[in-house]
């Protein structure tokens, strides 16, 4: 039999959530965010589950062509807009939406040769300080955007930096708003932790919100709020068995490196899952696992292949006993993927995209 450790989408939680980003700010139309892989959920496992979205957003002209292929015939945006010329061509063909934030982008735009004026989204640096043109080029940037005969429309794009702490977005949004009160277009401004924290304030300011991990069940803000606080269901569990017992002793030691010592009797299971599955290496003794859906704590270290967690609270587990590493167990406990993140020193973002290949996965 393969090894038991597997991955489940749960397609009606992803519905759920993007229903729950809808309600959030519900005068704006909303992007499936779907870059990473659909955050190491897989694109084609998440499609029908988000297809009532306005529209997905991602990176790579791969993951668009797959859209495609699904039959999607509504908008996909490029958020980070093409790297180069030969990009423009395959966003002609498949209509793709494409991000502007540099002026060499306008260049090759300039440059392309097509029948088929593009929409575009012009992204200014309001405070994140990465992608965009500086409000002090961003007029600049549209005008010249404006003049091209390549381009059908121009929409007005940026990126909040602090939308899931106390700094907030009021500093960013009054420069944008500074800069593009007059300039026509739809604006694109609110991730997660904007849709769901300031959805409702930022109204008609935002045509379009993005979420993203809000969309596969975890926190933008944790440990602020829990995803149960939004409202938010988990959308991928994964789960494994224990496949060895241990009898412990006061003075034992568990795994490499011996970091934990039994100061008693102690039972432990062996479960399979490690690092190379995706699991975070740095969790240590405490994380929390579920054993049949009752609470208990790893301990140790995590290794390549397994890990041990304490049986204590499940006396009767042993060999075969179901594990939920994080997600939904069969008896409808939950274990947010969010604590296991914090456990880690790391983001719910990190553990979805890092499942390994060799995980199998299913949907339900």
């Amino acid at each position: 039999m393969p090894r038991p450790i597997l991955a489940t989408v749960h397609a009606a939680a992803l519905s759920h959530n993007l229903a729950r980003a809808r309600a959030a700010a519900p005068d704006a139309r909303v992007w499936a965010v779907v870059k990473a892989n659909a955050y190491g959920h897989g694109i084609e496992r998440v499609f029908d589950a988000l297809r009532s979205a306005d529209g997905f957003a991602l990176l790579d002209l791969s993951e668009a062509q797959r859209l495609r292929a699904l039959d999607w015939r509504g908008p996909i945006l490029l958020l980070e807009g093409c790297f180069d010329a030969r990009d423009l061509e395959l966003c002609s063909r498949l209509g793709l939406w494409h991000a502007i934030h540099c002026d060499e982008q306008i260049d090759i735009l300039a440059a392309h040769k097509t029948q088929v004026p593009h929409r575009v989204f012009l992204k200014m640096n309001s405070g994140m300080n990465r992608l965009g043109f500086t409000p002090e080029r961003y007029r600049a940037a549209w005008t010249r955007l404006n003049a091209l005969p390549q381009v059908e429309e121009i929409s007005l794009m940026t990126h909040f930096s602090d939308a899931d702490g106390a700094r907030g977005i009021t500093h960013q949004l009054q420069v944008f708003e500074a800069v593009t009160h007059d300039l026509p277009g739809e604006r694109t401004l609110s991730n997660s932790a904007a849709t769901l924290r300031h959805g409702l304030a930022i109204g008609e300011k935002s045509d379009w919100v993005r979420p993203g991990i809000a969309v596969y069940g975890s926190s933008p803000d944790f440990p602020e709020h829990s995803a149960a606080d939004w409202g938010l269901l988990p959308t991928m569990t994964l789960a494994s068995k224990i496949i060895g017992v241990q009898q412990l002793v006061a003075g034992d030691t568990v795994g490499y490196g011996s970091s934990f010592t039994a100061d008693g009797p102690l039972r432990i299971g062996v479960v399979a899952c490690g690092y190379a599955d995706g699991y975070p290496r740095h969790c240590t003794t405490g994380t929390p696992v579920l054993v049949h859906g009752v609470r208990t704590r790893m301990v140790g270290r995590v290794s390549m292949d397994m890990i041990t967690v304490d049986l204590t609270p499940v006396p009767d587990a042993g060999m075969g006993s179901d594990i939920t590493l994080w997600g939904r167990a069969s008896n409808g406990a939950l274990l947010s993927i969010d604590e296991i993140a914090a456990a880690a020193g790391t983001v719910g973002y990190e553990l979805m995209c890092a499942v390994a290949a060799r995980v199998p996965f299913q949907v339900d």
